[in-house]
């Protein structure tokens, strides 16, 4: 299928104003103002710790600037391995045009919470083996696989330095169904629910029985129980129509890292 250049270019563009505040209890001295950002959506809090660092480490006690670096929004850890937006989405779900407020700290990382991601190559590691993970469910690694290491780099270096076209340029190869296939194999997606930090996942294909494309609406029956009923999902800060086909939303709303990332709203039955 040929991509929607312009609705990837709207994913692409997407970004968060966030105002990092300092931890009170780590400044020596005068308290420092906020420091301002826009950041991506698509991208990583470790990929713009450097720069908060540098702004806040002259604030900040001797014994504590060289600690790793963690974030929190209102008491909640923010997981280091998670998009931006994936963050925002779950935390933060009502819009309101504000930038959103989280605190950087140096000192007391909270090892048992989240995963210590304290250098730029173990983020790519990370990214790396999600998507991989995201060729096997779609093309049973075949892709992946074929690709040169410089290919990687190119997806990485894309993503780090906001290089539209030089991460699509490689990245269309994963979004393209394998040789005479019409869809892939499966979609590789992660569900969160607003009362959980976690995800879940389970095998999702993208078409029904008799064949057909499924849509959300097919999708929210899936993950419906007798107790709760799926009745809406929302990614990059927008609710999804039920009609949009899961096939379509692979190829132009995944992450950088190849998964849909959807926030599952429920009712009680």
């Amino acid at each position: 299928m040929a991509h929607d250049r312009e609705v990837l270019r709207m994913i692409w563009e997407g970004q968060i104003g966030i105002c990092f505040q300092a931890d009170s209890e780590e400044i020596v001295g005068l308290r420092p103002e906020p420091f301002y950002l826009m950041v991506s959506r698509l991208s990583y809090l470790p990929l713009v710790t450097d720069k908060v660092r540098k702004y806040f480490t002259r604030y900040i006690a001797a014994e504590h600037q060289e600690g790793a670096v963690w974030f929190d929004f209102n008491g909640t850890p923010l997981r280091l391995h998670y998009p931006i937006g994936v963050l925002y989405d779950l935390l933060h779900p009502n819009e309101d045009g504000t930038p959103w407020c989280i605190t950087i700290h140096f000192s007391k990382f909270p090892e048992e919470t989240l995963v210590k991601l304290n250098t730029k190559e173990l983020l790519e590691s990370h990214y790396l083996a999600c998507l991989k993970e995201a060729d096997v469910l779609k093309h049973r690694g075949l892709v992946i696989s074929a690709m040169q290491k410089k290919d990687h780099n190119q997806l990485w270096l894309g993503l780090i330095n906001d290089k539209f076209d030089q991460f699509w340029a490689i990245n269309r190869r994963l979004m393209e169904p394998y040789n005479d296939q019409e869809s892939f194999k499966n979609i590789p997606v992660r569900f969160y629910y607003d009362d959980d930090f976690t995800y879940m996942q389970k095998l999702i294909s993208p078409l029904n029985e008799a064949g057909q494309k499924k849509n959300l609406a097919d999708l929210m029956a899936e993950l419906s129980t007798p107790v709760r009923k799926a009745v809406g999902f929302r990614t990059h800060g927008i609710c999804l129509p039920e009609e949009t086909q899961l096939q379509w939303m692979s190829e132009h709303m995944s992450y950088p890292d190849n998964f849909l990332h959807l926030s599952v709203d429920y009712v009680s039955e």
